[in-house]
């Protein structure tokens, strides 16, 4: 899976190559946004260090927070990642350099995303129970599969803690044509052509 990157985080990245040293720096002050919450002063003195304005400094943490947390979240491979990252258009140095930060790191930000509250639903259980139709007052021989699915979540409330459930009914045959083009959906995904076309969405 790659990365699809709008042209404000794009703008946000174009800072890094002008503190290519501090990298590393800014990908220390982003877990502590996500940890602790933005706070203005370490801004200003990564500015005064870097002898750039503030907005530049945040602009760029907030930017290579998005690309961390993205990347954890849906734990993509190295080479998805340096995909991702060679729309930017920067050297093979910095690409590296981004690439260890996130691989340095990516657990320790799923494991704080996983505590942060959420109002999206997360899966939680699937319960599942094939009826069968041998017969009815029409036909008295008949054979009619009937898949039935409970499925189970939690989250999207206020208190996070909430659970609701989805029923859905379908037949054998169309859960199996689901499966098979969600399958072959994630395998085209994979290929290079859908690389080059993810590469080059604006």
């Amino acid at each position: 899976m790659l990365l699809v990157l709008s042209e404000e985080h794009k703008e946000h990245l174009a800072f890094l190559p002008q503190v290519d040293a501090a990298v590393g720096e800014f990908g220390r002050i982003a877990l502590e946004f996500l940890r602790r919450g933005t706070n203005p002063k370490i801004y200003e003195g990564a500015a005064r260090k870097l002898c750039v304005p503030v907005e530049m400094v945040q602009h760029g943490v907030e930017g290579l927070m998005f690309l961390m947390t993205e990347s954890s979240k849906h734990m993509i491979s190295e080479v998805d990642f340096l995909d991702s990252v060679l729309v930017l258009g920067f050297g093979e140095e910095l690409n590296q350099t981004l690439l260890q930060l996130y691989l340095q790191h990516h657990s320790q930000i799923r494991s704080i995303l996983s505590q942060l509250p959420s109002n999206l639903p997360a899966y939680h259980n699937l319960e599942w129970r094939l009826d069968v139709q041998l017969a009815s007052r029409a036909v008295r021989q008949q054979v009619v599969p009937m898949l039935t699915l409970r499925l189970l979540l939690t989250g999207g409330g206020n208190g996070g803690n909430d659970r609701s459930g989805r029923v859905l009914q379908t037949d054998p045959s169309t859960l199996l044509h689901l499966i098979s083009t969600l399958e072959a959906a994630l395998a085209a995904m994979k290929t290079s052509h859908a690389r080059r076309i993810f590469r080059n969405i604006k």
